[in-house]
């Protein structure tokens, strides 16, 4: 792609601007900063890459990758700001994904093992982790917070607050993996993946691009899934003081 078509498709943005001040939504100003966070992140992290494919050194490959779990982690754990050392247990349900995913793919000789394959593969897996831990901590606040009278009653008869909060934890860590098995079931129906696409307008072979489609899929299931299971009993135990009551603090916040 041209620079000069590259120009043009800001038409899309500006498609959208005009849209925004016809329905006075006040929208404008989002759209233009997002736009050029967009535009400026993506031409550095292009750069980035370039500089570390060239290097082929695992040093930098490593600390490209901490970096973009670093990233991950503070967004996702802006989700539980009122939960306690919710960053670092956030940092470990993600790295923890990662770990897994990588292990598999490189252990098993699925991928290369180099930047051209890990780098892209990570920042989907540490996305997409990002995106189950966020949805996890705001479903999970949620569902304490509605329930917390049954909460309280079953604390009063005895029950742990494992056994209390069983319930909350089991449908916040379904609602942080709805998302990824609806796209299981409507794949190459309702849309063509990103990655797929990708490859396709790259010249590989359509059978060849689904293959990685499919691999990016299933991975993505399960690093969705774990990283939602580490966090939820993780941050958990945050909502309940060491004598397993519902902390104050923590209903006053959500």
């Amino acid at each position: 792609m041209s620079a000069t078509a590259l120009f043009f498709t800001l038409i899309f943005v500006a498609v959208a601007m005009i849209l925004s001040l016809w329905q006075h939504l006040g929208l404008e100003r989002e759209l233009l900063v997002g736009t050029i966070r967009a535009a400026v992140q993506l031409t550095a992290v292009g750069y980035i890459l370039h500089l570390v494919f060239d290097l082929r050194d695992w040093p930098y490959l490593i600390l490209m990758i901490l970096a973009m779990t670093l990233v991950a982690s503070h967004n996702a754990a802006k989700r539980g700001s009122g939960l306690d050392k919710i960053f670092i247990k956030v940092f470990a349900a993600i790295f923890a994904a990662e770990a897994m995913a990588m292990t598999i793919l490189l252990g098993l000789n699925i991928i290369e093992a180099t930047p051209r394959f890990i780098i892209p593969l990570s920042g989907m897996i540490i996305g997409n982790s990002m995106v189950a831990c966020g949805l996890l901590l705001n479903r999970l606040q949620n569902e304490i917070q509605s329930h917390r009278d049954q909460i309280k009653v079953a604390l009063s008869l005895g029950a742990t607050s494992r056994q209390a909060a069983e319930t909350a934890l089991r449908n916040a860590v379904r609602a942080s993996t709805i998302p990824l098995i609806d796209s299981l079931k409507t794949v190459g129906l309702v849309q063509l993946p990103g990655m797929m696409t990708g490859l396709i307008i790259g010249g590989a072979s359509p059978v060849e691009a689904v293959r990685y489609q499919l691999l990016i899929l299933f991975s993505l299931t399960a690093v969705a899934t774990l990283s939602s299971i580490i966090l939820a009993f993780s941050a958990y135990p945050n909502m309940f003081s060491k004598s397993h009551q519902l902390k104050t603090t923590f209903l006053n916040q959500t």
